[in-house]
């Protein structure tokens, strides 16, 4: 397989911009618009090619073998890898070092950055990816273009919503919280209706969680001013979140267990955890973990801080990237493009509960366009729809979202041990991001 030689680029130079902020990537020897050494020209009809993908997303398998009895001159072998950056991401970036990337593979949104640092991403748009830009949604295409140039061909996101225990809310006489004030009012009616029952938990281990709830309430973290990246992750309305969840917390209306662990599936089974502020792609979590709750869960919107507003947030969210060194990049862009449109291929990873689709129409006629049954008969994807409109697609990331995460961790877990507040660990990582990006080599300024 014939691979391209990646140029090699000073980090010291290097600010990654967001193109929805004309943010640039600034190199010795050109801009993330120029040109790879070697732009590869299509195979010849009928020459078989042989492509490698990495991904995670449940339902994949599937769609990859659609294709492969559809396309037989372009061959993909799929290898299912972990999610997260301790594993399908420190995979990929050793491949890359050594030489020995797959052709593709699955690279969530906010890692995007961190790719682009170590040229580690194939410009598309040397391939004719603009084209397909109309066939997504405007907001999520973004998420892959850094200085006009395309970098990734997006596949899901994670519009939020709130998923709540009807049966038991009806039980208790509470009605969906429609604002903040009122989620913490129905914490506290739960928790005394049953002291066993707790509106939420507060994961402390996963802050792409929190940062989620902290862009609905308005906080841009990150963002540039010239070529220098601002830090804002301790912004007033961050801060708001943090206490807010800090004082459910001291009033122990809450829980404080690890999401996603068998504590918390137990507790989504049994009616000790009774709603989840979440993405919509937490539907097949909750149906898949806590089966014999059929029929007893609805969706609402997500709570808001200011009462009549509609404002939604993105919690997750991948993309289909090519790495450099692929062997064959125009097959690979197709096949990435093919994957992320083609109904037949979406409906088979909405299956599988990937996410929102970026696709443009993915979502009508699709199968979240119909009632559920295990949602009490209700066409809850609707929730969703609506949300996918209301979210802020300002948001940026930096190439070191991944320590970002870490720090916020640390401080949350160190709280729940009597050390600090969330207010503290939010303050802690503001700190703790700049340093990591200054380490990078790249000059960072604090606020917007």
């Amino acid at each position: 397989m014939s691979r391209t030689t990646p140029r090699r680029r000073s980090r010291g130079a290097l600010a990654v911009t967001l193109a929805a902020a004309s943010l640039l990537i600034s190199a010795c020897g050109g801009s993330t618009g120029s040109k790879d050494p070697a732009v590869q020209k299509p195979v010849k009809p009928g020459q078989k090619v042989d492509l490698r993908f990495w991904s995670w997303v449940p339902g994949v398998d599937k769609a990859v073998d659609k294709w492969n009895a559809t396309h037989p001159d372009i061959h993909v072998k799929l290898e299912k890898i972990p999610a997260g950056s301790s594993g399908g991401y420190a995979k990929m970036r050793a491949a890359l070092k050594s030489g020995n990337a797959p052709d593709l593979a699955q690279v969530e949104y906010q890692e995007i950055p961190s790719f682009l640092l170590e040229n580690g991403l194939v410009n598309l748009s040397q391939y004719g990816a603009d084209k397909d830009r109309s066939k997504f949604v405007d907001w999520q295409w973004q998420q892959g273009v850094f200085d006009k140039a395309v970098y990734a061909i997006p596949q899901a996101s994670g519009p939020m919503g709130l998923f709540y225990r009807s049966d038991l809310f009806k039980k208790w006489g509470i009605a969906p919280p429609a604002t903040w004030d009122e989620f913490a009012q129905a914490a506290q009616k739960i928790h005394n209706a049953d002291p066993k029952a707790y509106i939420s938990t507060f994961p402390a281990g996963n802050s792409a969680w929190f940062t989620a709830l902290a862009w609905q309430a308005g906080a841009k973290w990150f963002g540039v001013n010239g070529d220098t990246w601002t830090v804002n992750i301790n912004s007033p309305q961050t801060l708001k979140v943090a206490a807010f969840w800090d004082d459910l917390r001291s009033k122990k209306v809450i829980k404080t267990e690890p999401d996603f662990a068998n504590g918390w599936y137990k507790d989504l089974q049994s009616g000790a955890i009774t709603s989840w502020v979440s993405a919509q792609w937490g539907d097949a979590i909750i149906s898949g973990n806590a089966p014999q709750t059929a029929g007893k869960w609805a969706v609402a919107p997500m709570p808001q801080w200011t009462k009549g507003s509609k404002v939604s947030a993105n919690w997750g969210g991948s993309s289909t990237a090519v790495l450099k060194g692929a062997g064959h990049i125009p097959e690979a862009l197709k096949f990435a493009e093919w994957l992320n449109t083609d109904p037949t291929s979406v409906d088979l990873l909405l299956q599988g509960g990937y996410g929102w689709p970026a696709a443009a129409d993915g979502y009508k006629g699709s199968s979240l366009d119909k009632p559920s049954s295990f949602f009490g008969g209700q066409k809850y994807n609707e929730v969703f729809a609506e949300a996918d409109k209301s979210i802020d697609n300002s948001w940026k990331w930096i190439p070191t979202i991944d320590a970002t995460y870490q720090h916020l961790n640390d401080g949350f877990q160190a709280a729940l041990a009597g050390k600090g507040t969330f207010v503290s660990a939010v303050q802690q990582a503001q700190k703790q991001t700049v340093e990591d990006l200054k380490r990078k080599g790249l000059k960072v300024s604090t606020g917007q």
